[in-house]
């Protein structure tokens, strides 16, 4: 929530409006008085790594009534408003569009009642809302993630791994409870990134008289394949199909005494709430606090209230009343048992996901499995460097395999393992099963291309007869599958399915917006860089130069950039001039002439390591520190290989076992498609929607083969906004 009231006021202000902070709430804005707060450039300096909200949040009674909404009406007239920028849940937006449904009329009635003069209300005949969604549920209708969403599933995430240590040790289970009365947003979220046996929401609801029986059966079945823990995940809202409570001590008597597991209960409460948002988030409030401000002056008194929302990679506006009357749509349908249309209220996104936890949890069910005649032969290959998701990736692709009736085969090292020693080997549920939250790469990874030893390539596919074949890496394996594809003219060998899964820190692949381990890398490199800016701080003038990784490509450094506030970011795309860094080192100079003693004025410049041959880091720092005259100081950090990340974060994961599901889905549909270029594709992230496109089109129409990057630059947004948003007005160059 911070990140969006420091995008709010900041885009406020380059915009040329003024803008209000409101304390507490809707409350603050019926009190008024010191409530209301105009709000300066560097009044929300700092804020992108404070968790919370620093304005407050209450609920307000008083604005529920109508005397309540005119005292709120009056003190935003004397104040001088006349658009209103809401960050809450359902309630707070619905409470926002019926403030301005009723706004003339309020202003009538303080008119006549002597409150206002008619020369007071004149401009403000017409009130403009906008809706942001925050809230830690995800359960707002027409919109992928909220803000606070994924932060809360980080919490969940690290809680369950710490507790998944404790229960493998003792062969014990747990039952979790997490947050979500009427949305199991979280619940199925954690159970997939942390490989959860079972979980239970409200949007499926197990039938009343069989769950206990289907729960045990499964964690049986995982228990008889030798796995020594069982992790259950109960959303708070959690019910059977007749509506009623199934509880965390329900599902733990059942484990007790159907399977005679020593289970214990925890409850995460109101942990799942605090810390620092992760760089998912910031970036999320940050474009979506700038893109509110774009909407109330676009608006028009016929304009419907807007929301603004993400879609994929793609921030949109919504209708917000729409939005709304679906979200609570949802508890209805739920009420009045109709779980089908629950599930359909839901995003699409959200039902592949479900599909998907079915698809990597359920084993030896025969009747999922697929005629013994189309059973497939499916190969997982890792090339490139280690990014965060492939182990979750392959995790999911031979669990799906396995569920379907498909043998799953793991290539270890790379087209070179395979060459040289034949290094297949057939993936069994076990070996899998603890894949999703471990970082690296456990089938080993090289950057060789199969033309290392295309022929002894091609004769390992023809000997182990593979159906299929994923591919998961950056740019070598977008390469690698280029490779392939054209050699299936000589080697009938490669006229299979064949699927590329991007997973790179650099986010350089063509045909993907999104690659696995990105948001891994990010999270990393958010949280040095936060240590980095508060040692920064304490010595109050120091600014550090950091070395971020990504290639060629500027992504992670704009994203980054963005995420902590970066005074300046150099990438190759632009490259660094002596204007460029003159032009810094101005704003520096000035910067710090103004701060007169605050805190939080540590600065930051990233720079990416293939930003200029020049241009070192070491070099931009010591060129900072020269021009300084010892007004400032300047310093170098070099996070490195940190930025590879440990262990992956929860989009990662998720996404992992999204896609490589669909992979999955790509090598079943296209068994007949021999050489056709489209049966040899990249799977990606492009706006709003996840496709498929061949690797010959992105080959010889999206590729920078030179700088190794698509030639398309998608995050142009991110880096205009970012630069907006360090630098006042009266200072941009």
């Amino acid at each position: 929530m911070n990140g969006a009231v420091r995008a709010v006021v900041r885009g406020a202000i380059v915009k040329g409006c003024d803008a209000y902070a409101i304390y507490e709430g809707y409350e603050g804005l019926v009190q008024g008085g010191s409530m209301i707060k105009q709000m300066q450039w560097e009044d929300v300096r700092g804020w992108l790594s404070e968790g919370g909200t620093l304005i407050g949040t209450a609920r307000s009674a008083a604005f529920r009534e109508r005397w309540g909404r005119l005292k709120a009406a009056k003190n935003m007239i004397v104040h001088g408003m006349d658009a209103l920028i809401v960050c809450g849940g359902d309630g707070s937006l619905t409470g926002a569009d019926l403030f301005r449904s009723e706004w003339q009329g309020l202003l009538a009635e303080l008119v006549s009642a002597g409150e206002l003069t008619e020369e007071q209300i004149q401009g403000y005949e017409h009130l403009t809302i906008v809706g942001l969604v925050g809230s830690i549920d995800n359960d707002m209708a027409s919109t992928d993630a909220t803000i606070g969403a994924f932060s809360s599933l980080s919490r969940i995430c690290q809680s369950v791994d710490f507790i998944d240590a404790t229960a493998l040790s003792h062969s014990r289970a747990f039952v979790v409870e997490v947050m979500g009365r009427h949305c199991g947003w979280l619940a199925l979220m954690a159970g997939i990134a942390t490989g959860a046996d079972y979980v239970f929401i409200p949007e499926q609801p197990p039938n009343a008289e069989k769950w206990g029986d289907e729960m045990c059966a499964i964690v049986n079945a995982h228990r008889k394949k030798g796995k020594r823990k069982t992790i259950v995940i109960v959303a708070e809202g959690a019910i059977d199909d007749q509506l009623n409570p199934v509880t965390a001590e329900h599902v733990k008597t059942l484990l007790v005494e159907k399977l005679g597991l020593d289970t214990r209960i925890t409850t995460l409460g109101h942990v799942q709430r605090g810390g620092s948002a992760v760089a998912y988030d910031r970036m999320l409030s940050t474009l979506q606090g700038f893109d509110a401000v774009d909407a109330v002056l676009e608006s028009t008194p016929e304009t419907p209230s807007p929301m603004i929302g993400i879609t994929e990679n793609k921030i949109c506006r919504k209708p917000l009343v729409e939005s709304v009357a679906l979200t609570k749509s949802v508890a209805t349908a739920i009420k009045s048992k109709d779980f089908g249309k629950a599930m359909a209220l839901r995003d699409t996104e959200f039902e592949e996901y479900y599909r998907a936890f079915q698809a990597t949890t359920i084993i030896d069910d025969e009747s999922l499995k697929v005629p013994e005649d189309k059973r497939l032969k499916i190969a997982i290959v890792n090339i490139g460097a280690p990014a965060g998701g492939m182990n979750a990736a392959a995790r999911a692709a031979a669990c799906y395999c396995l569920s379907k009736g498909h043998t799953p085969y793991a290539i270890h090292n790379g087209f070179t393992g395979l060459a040289r020693h034949d290094s297949v080997r057939e993936l069994k549920w076990l070996d899998v099963e603890n894949w999703v939250i471990r970082g690296g790469s456990e089938i080993g990874t090289n950057r060789n291309l199969p033309d290392v030893d295309i022929g002894m390539v091609a004769y390992y596919f023809q000997k182990h007869e593979f159906d299929g074949l994923m591919i998961v890496g950056g740019f070598e394996a977008f390469m690698s599958l280029y490779q392939l594809e054209q050699a299936r003219v000589n080697y009938p060998a490669f006229r299979i399915p064949m699927v590329c899964l991007p997973a790179t820190i650099s986010n350089n692949v063509p045909g993907t917006e999104y690659s696995l381990g990105s948001d891994t890398c990010l999270n990393a490199l958010v949280d040095y860089c936060d240590v980095i800016k508060q040692s920064a701080s304490a010595t109050r003038r120091r600014v550090f130069v950091v070395e971020v990784q990504g290639g060629k490509s500027g992504y992670v450094a704009a994203y980054a950039g963005l995420c902590v506030g970066a005074l300046a970011v150099y990438t190759p795309e632009e490259g660094i001039s002596l204007r460029t860094l003159e032009d810094d080192i101005a704003h520096l100079r000035d910067s710090y002439a103004q701060d007169q003693g605050q805190n939080r004025a540590g600065k930051l410049i990233l720079r990416n390591e293939k930003a200029s041959k020049i241009f070192t880091t070491e070099l931009v720092a010591d060129i900072i520190r020269e021009e300084a005259k010892n007004r400032f100081d300047a310093r170098t950090a070099n996070p490195g290989h940190v930025q590879q990340g440990g262990i992956p974060s929860p989009m990662d994961r998720l996404r992992a076992t999204r896609l490589a599901v669909k992979c999955m889905h790509f090598i079943e549909q296209n068994q007949e498609s021999g050489q056709a270029p489209e049966s040899a594709s990249v799977i990606g992230i492009l706006g709003a929607k996840v496709v498929f496109t061949g690797i010959k089109y992105l080959y010889d129409h999206e590729t920078e083969l030179t700088n190794r990057r698509p030639r398309k630059v998608f995050w142009t947004t991110m880096r205009t906004v970012s630069e907006t948003l360090v630098r006042p007005p009266a200072v941009r160059v």
